[in-house]
């Protein structure tokens, strides 16, 4: 689309957006599919207009809510720099990148300004890298500038802690203004002063890392830390910035953080997703009783589906959801990630790598050995809610890291890669059965649903 057309688009899009936006999403869905010159999203355009022109529906209730309590500023930053830039407007370009350079190009990359952290959970795979490390702000920027050259306009920040380094957080958001960044966080460095500046510049989301409830959450983070997670949210609440939560779920609290009440909960508090993570035992000291059992793992599956189409929040579930994204994501097919020592790692919770930042350019990293090993093994295997290398295949990241002669990128103690995979595979051989009965149910679901399409 010629650019003049595009920026035009664009301008009348956020003017919809400024003036009595719900009673303008049917002129705002045609402009947006407009703005999709290469149709690339047109059936998620159907679902996402069935589903807003429905008044009675959680997804109207969710965008309503949305636009009453979250500053318009930066509702538009949110649509220019992740739908607009982030999702619209690269899909053709990293086609065509992958095309031309034979390896994955992600949609998003994680990157850990520093590995210090104000606290000390149970079983954080953060931890294995050791406190000291920290990438500089012009490194950070490189990064963000290299991946918008690929296409890449969504930048997630872990750590360690991020908002350690909250100053040069906000520098970067400023620095690249058609970027969206996200940051992971425990949530208690958030004061008045850092919602102003996130207000500000606008292209920034926060997702607080939670537990369940106050009991759940004190016992890995540490007594008090559940109180100042949920004093950081209401904080956000009145800025009226756009933010959501993260959860790891384990054997001790799976239950509590799928539960209505939790869920009812952070969405009262301001919450407008969650991510949900399952407990991956990193590191040579880490628990392995912490694993969530196939039973708890299957209500979560279960669990995130039925919260997706009653409650008016955005859940995910980084595992369970693999049948929606073709299974594993990480290698850069979709994300990867970037410690802050500048070892560029498939995954954040793949702790092994050929090369680091600072002595290769992105795209190089991305044509590494267990890059392309990645590349070719993915996905892993052909039921996609097992989509994992390490919790579901642990065979496949053994093999991968071996033929890529990739080394362990833990400071505090380097781990052989059949050794952590020797603590997940037990874990993977229980869960098989249970997913592989979810599987086929989905594909007879799947199978009945074309069969109605075409009858129709």
């Amino acid at each position: 689309m010629n650019s003049k057309v595009q920026n035009a688009m664009l301008s009348l899009l956020m003017g919809y957006l400024e003036n009595d936006p719900m009673n303008k999403i049917p002129a705002i869905l045609d402009l947006a599919e407009k703005m999709d010159t290469g149709h690339v999203h047109a059936n998620s355009f159907k679902v996402v207009r069935r589903e807003l022109t429905d008044k009675n529906g959680v997804w109207y209730q969710f965008t309503e809510n949305l636009f009453n309590e979250v500053d318009p500023r930066v509702i538009k930053k949110a649509v220019t720099s992740f739908f607009f830039n982030g999702i619209l407007n690269n899909g053709t370009k990293q086609d065509k990148l992958r095309e031309k350079y034979q390896c994955n190009i992600p949609w998003a990359i994680l990157m850990d300004p520093t590995s210090a952290c104000n606290l000390h959970c149970t079983g954080c795979w953060a931890a294995e890298y050791g406190n000291r490390n920290n990438l500089s702000f012009e490194t950070l920027d490189s990064i963000c500038k290299q991946g918008k050259e690929l296409g890449i306009y969504f930048y997630l920040l872990s750590g360690g802690e991020p908002t350690v380094r909250k100053e040069d957080v906000i520098k970067l958001c400023e620095a690249n203004p058609d970027c969206f960044f996200f940051a992971f966080t425990n949530g208690t460095l958030v004061d008045d002063k850092f919602c102003d500046e996130m207000l500000r510049v606008g292209n920034i989301t926060l997702g607080f890392s939670i537990e369940g409830d106050e009991a759940a959450t004190d016992m890995r983070r540490g007594k008090g830390t559940y109180q100042k997670v949920i004093a950081a949210m209401d904080r956000m609440k009145k800025h009226k910035l756009l933010f959501g939560y993260s959860t790891c779920y384990h054997r001790y609290n799976t239950e509590s953080v799928g539960s209505d009440e939790f869920v009812d909960d952070m969405i009262a508090h301001g919450c407008r997703f969650a991510w949900n993570f399952t407990y991956i035992p990193v590191g040579k000291d880490a628990v392995t009783d912490l694993l969530a059992t196939p039973e708890q793992r299957e209500y979560m599956y279960r669990r995130i589906r039925e919260i997706r189409a009653t409650k008016p929040i955005f859940a995910l579930d980084f595992w369970n959801d693999g049948e929606y994204v073709g299974g594993c994501i990480a290698g850069g097919r979709r994300y990867l990630h970037i410690n802050a020592a500048g070892d560029v790692e498939p995954c954040a919770f793949i702790h092994y790598s050929n090369v680091n930042i600072h002595d290769v350019t992105l795209l190089e990293a991305l044509q590494s050995p267990l890059f392309m090993a990645y590349r070719q093994g993915q996905p892993f295997n052909e039921n996609l809610i097992r989509p994992c290398p390490l919790l579901d295949n642990p065979q496949a990241l053994s093999k991968m890291v071996k033929v890529s002669n990739a080394k362990s990128t833990d400071m505090e103690a380097p781990e052989d890669v059949d050794v952590l995979t020797s603590k997940t595979k037990p874990a993977a051989e229980k869960w098989a059965p249970v997913a592989d009965e979810l599987w086929e149910k989905h594909l007879k679901e799947k199978e009945e649903k074309e069969k109605e399409k075409i009858a129709g």
